[in-house]
């Protein structure tokens, strides 16, 4: 089984492309605690490369910035590629089928959460298939004010 489940904040806003068959890819990382403390009492920090697609990744891109706070799950999956200098190079990234927002930027947790699965089947489907939702309006617009924060205050 090849299954993860992460927890963390965006290291950079997503980065929005589109794929194959006019599919929308969101590329980005996330900053994951892990459990444990080192000998000096501080936890250790992974970043996490991660791709999203169709659905879910059109949401990323629309709603998620650097700094939010999200718990994914997904798998891994790795690949090669060769580099302009001829080299092999190697990549390893979580494949994000779901995910639901956390909290906000300045550490606050709401007590709404949303969650956003990719149709079953995940990239592999046919794209011609997929029903769209129509996101047009902000869901997020009776939540409260925007609070906005410089990225100097963020820890990464």
């Amino acid at each position: 089984m090849n299954k993860v489940i992460l927890i963390g904040r965006f290291t950079r806003d997503p980065e929005s492309r589109m794929g194959a068959n006019n599919s929308e890819v969101a590329r980005f990382s996330l900053a994951c605690q892990n459990d444990f403390t080192n000998r000096d009492g501080q936890r250790d920090t992974e970043f996490v490369n991660c791709v999203a697609f169709g659905r879910t990744a059109s949401t990323i891109n629309r709603y998620c910035h650097k700094g939010q706070q999200i718990s994914a799950t997904g798998r891994i999956k790795n690949s090669s590629y060769d580099a302009p200098d001829g080299s092999k190079r190697y990549t390893t990234d979580v494949i994000i089928d779901q995910f639901e927002f956390l909290g906000s930027k300045d550490g606050s947790n709401s007590n709404t959460s949303s969650s956003f699965d990719e149709p079953s089947g995940g990239s592999d489907i046919n794209n011609d298939n997929i029903e769209t939702t129509d996101v047009s309006e902000d869901p997020y617009k009776d939540f409260g004010e925007e609070i906005n924060i410089s990225s100097d205050d963020l820890p990464f």
